[in-house]
């Protein structure tokens, strides 16, 4: 009888262990693994759209992500001074990885670079430079300069969060800067990103709207974003990106304004900039 009692209770709190080490299994976040996506943030649904004699952008919040991609610029240092012509660059770059394709469901759907995921280096709000490597070098008139480089998906899609970009200022040629920084580094910046160049047959179908914001959120009532595209005007209250449809042949226009609740511009060399891209289907 105590033998039984006894095999009763072992059984009993062997079951009791096992159920315990079941309910204290780690869950796994596929939104955290390199390339993961993550279930819960799903296709915008059509409701989320915004739409304006026939051109609609719908936002997108499941590409895969990257949470632990991190980029550091190493040169040149922030604030320095670089001899004029080719001014080299050097990144490192941990848990991500250039030339990649970033898969994902809008791989296929926009314009995607054959060499894969790369770093976008934004010169004074210029169009950016893809580079697929960590060193290049790249001529820059003499003067100062502001840099945003970020990492980005093959589909040309910005990583956006903390880490995975760098802004700042440096100095090209001999003349001694003066007056105030061409920006303040600190303050809320926006910079452009996509649209650039053509877009032909399949690629013209979606074209991705996506640009950087520098300390500063968009919310409803804050901080906004007023994308004007070929003079219609739509209202941006997140910082995800945008696919466009309904855009005509030729060249299309777009006006970027980074604005406050009451829909003033904010303070900003960049925090307005207009940009044309060309569309064959």
């Amino acid at each position: 009888m105590k033998r039984s009692t006894w095999l009763l209770c072992s059984t009993t709190l062997t079951l009791a262990l096992l159920a315990s080490c079941e309910t204290s299994r780690p869950a796994t976040d596929v939104s955290s693994s390199a390339g993961g996506v993550n279930a819960a943030s799903a296709p915008s649904s059509n409701a989320e759209s915004m739409e304006s004699n026939g051109i609609r952008l719908t936002p997108f919040t499941d590409s895969p992500r990257f949470p632990e991609a991190q980029m550091q610029l190493r040169a040149p240092m922030a604030n320095s001074t670089v001899p004029s012509g080719e001014v080299p660059f050097s990144y490192q770059i941990t848990n991500f990885q250039l030339t990649k394709m970033s898969g994902g469901p809008h791989m296929a759907q926009m314009a995607n670079s054959a060499k894969g995921q790369h770093i976008h280096n934004i010169v004074d709000n210029e169009p950016y430079t893809a580079h697929y490597e960590t060193s290049f070098r790249k001529p820059l008139a003499d003067g100062q300069h502001a840099v945003l480089s970020f990492l980005s998906r093959s589909y040309h899609e910005s990583l956006k969060h903390r880490g995975a970009y760098d802004l700042r200022i440096i100095n090209v040629g001999s003349a001694t800067p003066t007056g105030a920084p061409i920006i303040d580094v600190k303050a809320p910046n926006l910079f452009y990103s996509r649209p650039k160049d053509t877009y032909a047959g399949a690629d013209a179908r979606r074209v991705m709207l996506d640009f950087y914001l520098v300390n500063t959120t968009l919310e409803p009532g804050g901080n906004r974003v007023r994308a004007t595209i070929n003079g219609n005007e739509f209202m941006i209250e997140r910082w995800v990106p945008y696919q466009m449809e309904g855009l005509p042949a030729g060249e299309n226009t777009v006006k970027l304004e980074l604005i406050d609740g009451s829909g003033n511009l904010l303070p900003g060399a960049f925090n307005s900039v207009t940009r044309t891209f060309t569309v064959t289907p």
